[in-house]
């Protein structure tokens, strides 16, 4: 069998590929925490590898209603799509062998794009931001750093609009042409305060002239008429989607990265 089709991320052939193309599941992912399938999708003579969570096969979580977990996804890349700066795969809520779900477009990771690191050391070297100690050995431990690198530093702004409370560093995916992707973002849009992921290096830091510009963009399609709205509000509840302005709000209002609230582990455990 020749190898599926590469089909242009973000294209609206891709949307419409996996939202009405024929799911084909090809293997399970045995170490998500979830139901995780690795498929092929097909239509109209076209073909590509996908990821497809079934609604069904979800484990209940005591902070997140039962059975939404897809629809986070999904609310997920509409807020990176409305950044423009198209930081999750494209995703799509549809039915599948195993009944509803999330399907998104597979994305293969490039090698040797080192983004986190473990350094024998006080302070970072040039290149690299500080996320803090981690132990490795029984009674040793070593500065957990990650790139001082631009695509990080979007990733970090969308993961505090978006309440990302998983992100760890198996969900980022270094991709063809320089592109950085994020991946699972079942556990998102809390109306609770719940960012726990590895990218704090630029913590307390003022947000860049271009995330600001961004956050702008979100208030004003994140308004009652707005487009961002609209979509998200068939995938969140209305009380999740007041939290997600009142986050686009507060970090327009404070200028600055966020830092750990101290009430939340700031750090996902496993980190990787």
């Amino acid at each position: 069998m020749s190898a599926p089709e590469r089909i242009p991320p973000r294209s609206v052939t891709t949307a419409e590929l996996l939202a009405r193309g024929e799911l084909t599941v090809r293997g399970q992912i045995r170490e998500a925490s979830n139901a995780v399938l690795h498929c092929s999708v097909s239509h109209d003579g076209q073909e590509a590898l996908c990821v497809y969570k079934p609604v069904r096969g979800e484990r209940p979580l005591w902070d997140f209603p039962d059975g939404t977990l897809a629809q986070r996804e999904v609310a997920a890349y509409e807020v990176s799509e409305a950044t423009g700066w198209g930081l999750v795969p494209p995703t799509v809520l549809r039915d599948g062998p195993y009944g509803e779900g999330m399907c998104q477009l597979w994305i293969e990771g490039v090698p040797g794009s080192e983004l986190l690191a473990l350094v024998d050391a006080e302070e970072p070297e040039p290149g690299w931001r500080a996320i803090g100690l981690a132990e490795v050995d029984e009674g040793r431990t070593a500065l957990l750093v990650h790139a001082d690198d631009e695509r990080l530093r979007r990733l970090a702004v969308l993961d505090a609009v978006i309440n990302n409370a998983d992100r760890k560093g198996g969900h980022l995916l270094p991709a063809e042409g320089g592109r950085l992707y994020g991946i699972d973002h079942g556990v998102t849009f809390n109306t609770e305060n719940k960012l726990r992921t590895l990218l704090w290096g630029w913590a307390g830091e003022p947000l860049t002239g271009e995330a600001v510009d961004v956050l702008k963009g979100l208030r004003e399609t994140l308004g009652p008429s707005g487009a961002l709205a609209r979509r998200l509000a068939v995938l969140i509840t209305a009380a999740e989607l007041d939290a997600t302005r009142a986050r686009v709000d507060a970090l327009l209002d404070s200028g600055k990265h966020p830092e750990p609230s101290g009430e939340w582990p700031a750090i996902p455990w496993p980190p990787v």
